[in-house]
């Protein structure tokens, strides 16, 4: 009897939060222009959902100050605040610097899959797509080197900040020599802190979020 009542709300939930998440990935991405109504019927069609938990994903998104309420009704993409922007680079940089000296230091097993993984892509790079998803492999390297750490509530905070600030990072990675140039400060950086010579691996990790 209480199987089939478990069961409908999970499902309801997991729809919600699938919705939620693909929407979200599609303004991060820039997928929706700038001042474009954000339809409920047209993105419930897309997704192949009902209106339901759009409608809902949007105002989660609103919450989270990703997309804006239009005066006739509606939401837009918000456009980034190069103010708000200039500040989360700097939180991502604070949090990378606290990753970097650990009090606990770094999971030596997790670093070399790490360093295998780029060194991988070094060797592959003819094939890879230049253009704004890179910025998501990109991502993935400095979430991965946060948890070598071990600590979860530091990355979830990194995780978020990229996020914010990946709409606007989609452009960095629009040259296949600024990709090669990536994979290969990547690599470096996980080489130096392998190392055990953190005044080295802060020099160069510096050195590439400046970029």
């Amino acid at each position: 009897m209480y199987t089939g009542l478990d069961t409908a709300p999970k499902t309801a939930r997991s729809l919600t939060e699938s919705t939620y998440a693909r929407l979200k990935h599609q303004v991060l991405l820039g997928e929706f222009p700038l001042g474009r109504r954000l339809g409920e019927v047209a993105i419930a069609e897309q997704l192949d959902v009902s209106r339901t938990p759009v409608r809902e994903a949007l105002a989660r998104l609103h919450a989270e100050g990703l997309v804006v309420r239009l005066p006739e009704g509606g939401f837009s993409p918000a456009a980034p605040d190069l103010h708000t922007v200039r500040e989360l680079y700097e939180v991502r940089r604070g949090l990378e610097l606290t990753a970097l000296h650990a009090e606990d230091g770094h999971d030596a097993a997790r670093l070399e899959a790490l360093l295998d993984d780029w060194k991988g892509l070094r060797e592959i790079r003819a094939s890879l797509d230049v253009g704004p998803d890179f910025v998501l492999q990109d991502e993935d390297f400095h979430v991965r080197l946060a948890e070598s750490t071990g600590n979860r509530s530091l990355v979830e905070m990194l995780m978020h900040v990229n996020e914010r600030i990946r709409f606007v990072r989609m452009h960095d990675f629009l040259t296949e020599d600024r990709l090669r140039q990536t994979i290969a400060e990547h690599i470096s950086i996980v080489q130096a802190l392998l190392s055990g010579n953190l005044e080295r691996t802060e020099t160069r990790l510096l050195r590439h979020l400046s970029v």
